[in-house]
């Protein structure tokens, strides 16, 4: 572990230099540690050609290439000549490599590039260019998922949802205790509805659900509404439908609607009822939510109720009157 550690590091120091990583390139690894002898020349005068030393031309034994990335200061890749004429670089603190390497944010390399060039088993030092799979990446795990949301929903009345309530709702929640064998226990949340909340509205607890890998699923009661036998609901409005015969429609009616808190309203029309008409009642309907103080209003829908089929006396009545 400690020999990889090593290795990495090494590599790291190499190739986080565009220098080093072209004279790596251009004549090994074996070149960089012992100074070995440079590749015999491939043609071309001057310049640092294929079989040409970078260290040819009076090169001092110690020089730095430049700083490495994320401001953590320079750090230097020696060479030096020992008894003997042996020669070999001197790589930075393996410690100090990584946190740089850290603090850079891995210093804009690919996994592939400081990873898969320790080809071979047990971090050998055998430094590769290849881009291919490395086993680090393969092997790599992603971060841990987000506990999943499951939506419940949270029937209410019309009456419920004007008024406000508390309401409490069990559910099921399955944990795992210490020698791993799954439970199942009922918890109870209170949701607490406020005068004039809306359908779709979402009451949110957290992890109260069943446990996953990331933590405890979070819950969502969504609300709806139960259907109502005489209201249905518009928004802040409340709307009922009256049904009159085609003759009250053509002479007159009066009726008594009750509002939704039971109170009475006294509602006529002396002449003739035009299809789709409306009356209006202000005050008498939800209550609105973020005025709470305040009422919508109570829609009276008025309907005429045809006769099925006429008598012949009716119809000549009917068109003597009209």
């Amino acid at each position: 572990m400690a020999n990889t550690f090593i290795d990495v590091s090494q590599a790291y120091e190499v190739l986080s230099d565009p220098e080093k990583r072209k004279i790596y390139d251009q004549f090994g690894l074996d070149y960089l540690m012992r100074g070995g002898p440079a590749p015999p020349p491939s043609g071309g005068a001057g310049g640092a050609g294929a079989g040409a030393s970078p260290f040819d031309g009076g090169m001092p034994s110690g020089f730095s290439f430049g700083g490495m990335p994320g401001g953590g200061g320079t750090r230097t890749f020696r060479f030096s000549t020992g008894p003997g004429g042996g020669s070999g670089f001197q790589f930075s603190s393996a410690d100090d490599i990584f946190r740089n390497f850290a603090k850079a944010g891995g210093g804009g390399m690919d996994h592939d590039d400081l990873f898969d060039i320790l080809g071979g088993s047990g971090g050998s030092r055998s430094f590769r260019s290849s881009r291919g799979p490395s086993s680090f990446q393969q092997s790599h795990r992603g971060p841990t998922p987000e506990p999943t949301v499951v939506e419940k929903e949270l029937p209410l009345t019309l009456e419920e949802l004007k008024n406000g309530t508390t309401k409490k709702v069990t559910v099921k929640s399955k944990t795992f205790d210490a020698s791993g064998k799954r439970t199942v226990q009922d918890v109870t949340l209170e949701a607490s509805i406020k005068p004039g909340l809306r359908t779709g509205s979402k009451i949110k607890y957290r992890g109260v659900g069943d446990q996953e890998e990331g933590g405890r699923q979070d819950v969502h009661l969504i609300v709806t509404e139960k259907e109502h036998p005489n209201f249905k609901r518009q928004g802040d409005n409340l709307i009922t439908t009256m049904e009159i015969p085609l003759k009250e429609a053509l002479t007159g009616w009066e009726r008594i609607v009750r509002t939704i808190d039971g109170k009475s309203i006294r509602i006529s029309k002396p002449g003739p009822t035009p299809p789709g008409y409306e009356e209006r009642f202000p005050g008498h309907g939800m209550t609105i939510s973020k005025k709470p103080n305040e009422r919508g209003d109570l829609i009276v829908h008025i309907k005429v109720r045809f006769p099925t089929s006429l008598t012949a006396q009716q119809k000549e009545v009917l068109k003597d009157l009209l």
